[in-house]
C-alpha cells in the first residue's frame, strides 16, 4: 500500500508518523495545475522525508534567478 501528499509539503515528523501509523510507504510529490499536475515524486522505497523527489521523466525545467527574491544560480545549498 502506498499513501501520496502532494497539496503541500509535510513536515518530516508528519511523514514519518503517516508511515508508521499506516503502516505503509508514504510519497510525497509536488506539481502546478498550470503543467497538469504531477512534476516531481519520491521514488518507491525512498525512505527519507522532507523533501518531493526527483523530476518526473516527462518534465523539463529551467532556473532562472529571481534577484528580488535574492535567488540566484550562485546560491549555495544548504
Amino acid at each position: 500500500m502506498v499513501c501520496s501528499s502532494g497539496s503541500a509539503p509535510l513536515s518530516a515528523e508528519v511523514t514519518q508518523f503517516l508511515r508508521i501509523m499506516f503502516c505503509c510507504e508514504v510519497v510525497e510529490g509536488y506539481g502546478q495545475t498550470e503543467n497538469a499536475a504531477a512534476a516531481t515524486c519520491q521514488r518507491p522505497g525512498d525512505v527519507t522525508a522532507g523533501n518531493v523527489g526527483p523530476p518526473l521523466l516527462c518534465v523539463e525545467y529551467k532556473l532562472t534567478d529571481v534577484p528580488e527574491m535574492s535567488y540566484t544560480s550562485q546560491d549555495k545549498p544548504r
